[in-house]
């Protein structure tokens, strides 16, 4: 069988020792940006430089896309290779092959012998994706397999990753400082922009109990910050999300010079004026600078009424992107003890039970447990929003 000589890119020292190393099957923890999806791509390419079979696994085919990019972009560098995208497949001319697939019907995996497998985001596969399909695969031809992923609690690959004992497994924990090619200076940077339970999953490779919520030091942030007008000297800016089916509209004032939430309106099953009157008369007690409101589906009109109203509103629409954004930022101000909160009962609730999820795209998705409210949490994101940007929040 015919065989390539491939001249490898630059490795750093992490990505030589796994490469180097003899175990058939390796788990890599890594921080974003290490380098693990390059190292992937390469250890396929290599595989079918020898004639052999080789699959990038994703948990869905838009996260796999990742590995198909770096894929076909190193194999377009090799004289007489076959992409075939509709397939998500290159043949290297030695006969060898690396294909794309999806682990979200792990169905679809079986009746292949491979040679080599890459689980990319294995943390976020289904583990019968492994072990009822993916693992017999190997088994013909001895094959080996990597498993690649940030951390997302204490799950299957917390398992094998925590289980990767004798001679032929390994496993590797690498934070995102051990990228020589990546500025410390960046990764310091999200980290004074990150909560540390965020930072510390998503940078440094931990894992971290899922038993955790998102929001810590909360009972030290309480104090008798309660305020029924506007003080003199002063400033205010409002966070407004509205009411859905079964939901709570809720307007949290929060006082910018001093960080504290000073007063909360919480109500439900109150048709749309009446709603726009009560902010009306809250908005002539304290005179906020800024309202910011949720302007996703029935609250798109309620902002414009409010625009027409001449009050000071800025719609913000919510993405998982842009909630996390918000909530990443109050949940490091609880951190720092830069936020005070009244000890109201039902804000305290919702603010303990907030849970983080993160999502196989590498997103990370808040919301409150099944069954509960978060309504509280997020009008009062919205408000820190603006008391974190000096009055003035980036418009999405």
């Amino acid at each position: 069988m015919p065989t390539l000589t491939l001249e490898l890119p630059q490795l750093h020292t992490g990505q030589r020792e796994v490469w180097n190393h003899p175990a058939r099957f390796k788990v890599m923890a890594c921080g974003r940006r290490w380098g693990k999806s390059r190292l992937g791509s390469l250890l396929c390419i290599a595989v079918a430089s020898k004639g052999g079979r080789a699959w990038w696994v994703g948990p869905t085919y838009p996260v796999a896309s990742v590995g198909w990019r770096m894929i076909r972009r190193i194999a377009a560098q090799i004289p007489g290779v076959d992409v075939r995208e509709s397939e998500r497949m290159v043949t290297l001319p030695t006969g060898g092959t690396v294909q794309v697939k999806s682990a979200d019907n792990p169905d679809s995996l079986r009746g292949e012998g491979l040679n080599f497998v890459v689980i990319d985001e294995c943390a976020f596969v289904k583990e019968d994706a492994w072990t009822d399909a993916l693992r017999p695969a190997l088994a013909d031809r001895k094959g080996g397999a990597l498993f690649i992923s940030t951390p997302k609690g204490h799950n299957w690959f917390w398992r094998l990753w925590h289980g990767a004992e004798g001679d032929s497994w390994q496993a590797w924990k690498f934070s995102s400082y051990d990228n020589p090619f990546l500025d410390p200076a960046e990764i310091d940077a999200a980290r004074s922009q990150l909560p540390e339970r965020t930072f510390s999953q998503e940078f440094l490779a931990e894992f971290i109990d899922d038993a955790g919520g998102v929001f810590r030091r909360v009972p030290a942030a309480v104090a008798d910050t309660w305020q029924d007008e506007a003080q003199d000297g002063a400033q205010y800016v409002f966070g407004v999300d509205w009411a859905r089916s079964g939901d709570w509209t809720v307007i949290t004032v929060v006082d910018i010079t001093s960080g504290s939430v000073v007063h909360l309106d919480r109500f439900n099953q109150v048709e749309y004026s009446l709603q726009l009157r009560r902010l009306q008369a809250l908005y002539d007690r304290f005179q906020p600078s800024t309202i910011i409101a949720e302007a996703n589906s029935m609250g798109g009109p309620l902002v414009e009424a409010l625009q027409r109203m001449d009050l000071p509103v800025q719609p913000f629409t919510t993405t998982n992107a842009t909630k996390a954004s918000i909530v990443d930022a109050l949940a490091l101000a609880f951190e720092r003890g830069d936020i005070r909160i009244p000890n109201d009962a039902t804000l305290i609730a919702e603010l303990q039970a907030f849970e983080m999820d993160k999502l196989p795209s590498g997103l990370i998705r808040y919301a409150a447990p099944e069954g509960l409210h978060d309504d509280c949490v997020m009008s009062l994101a919205l408000a820190w929003a603006g008391v974190s940007t000096g009055q003035s929040l980036l418009l999405w």
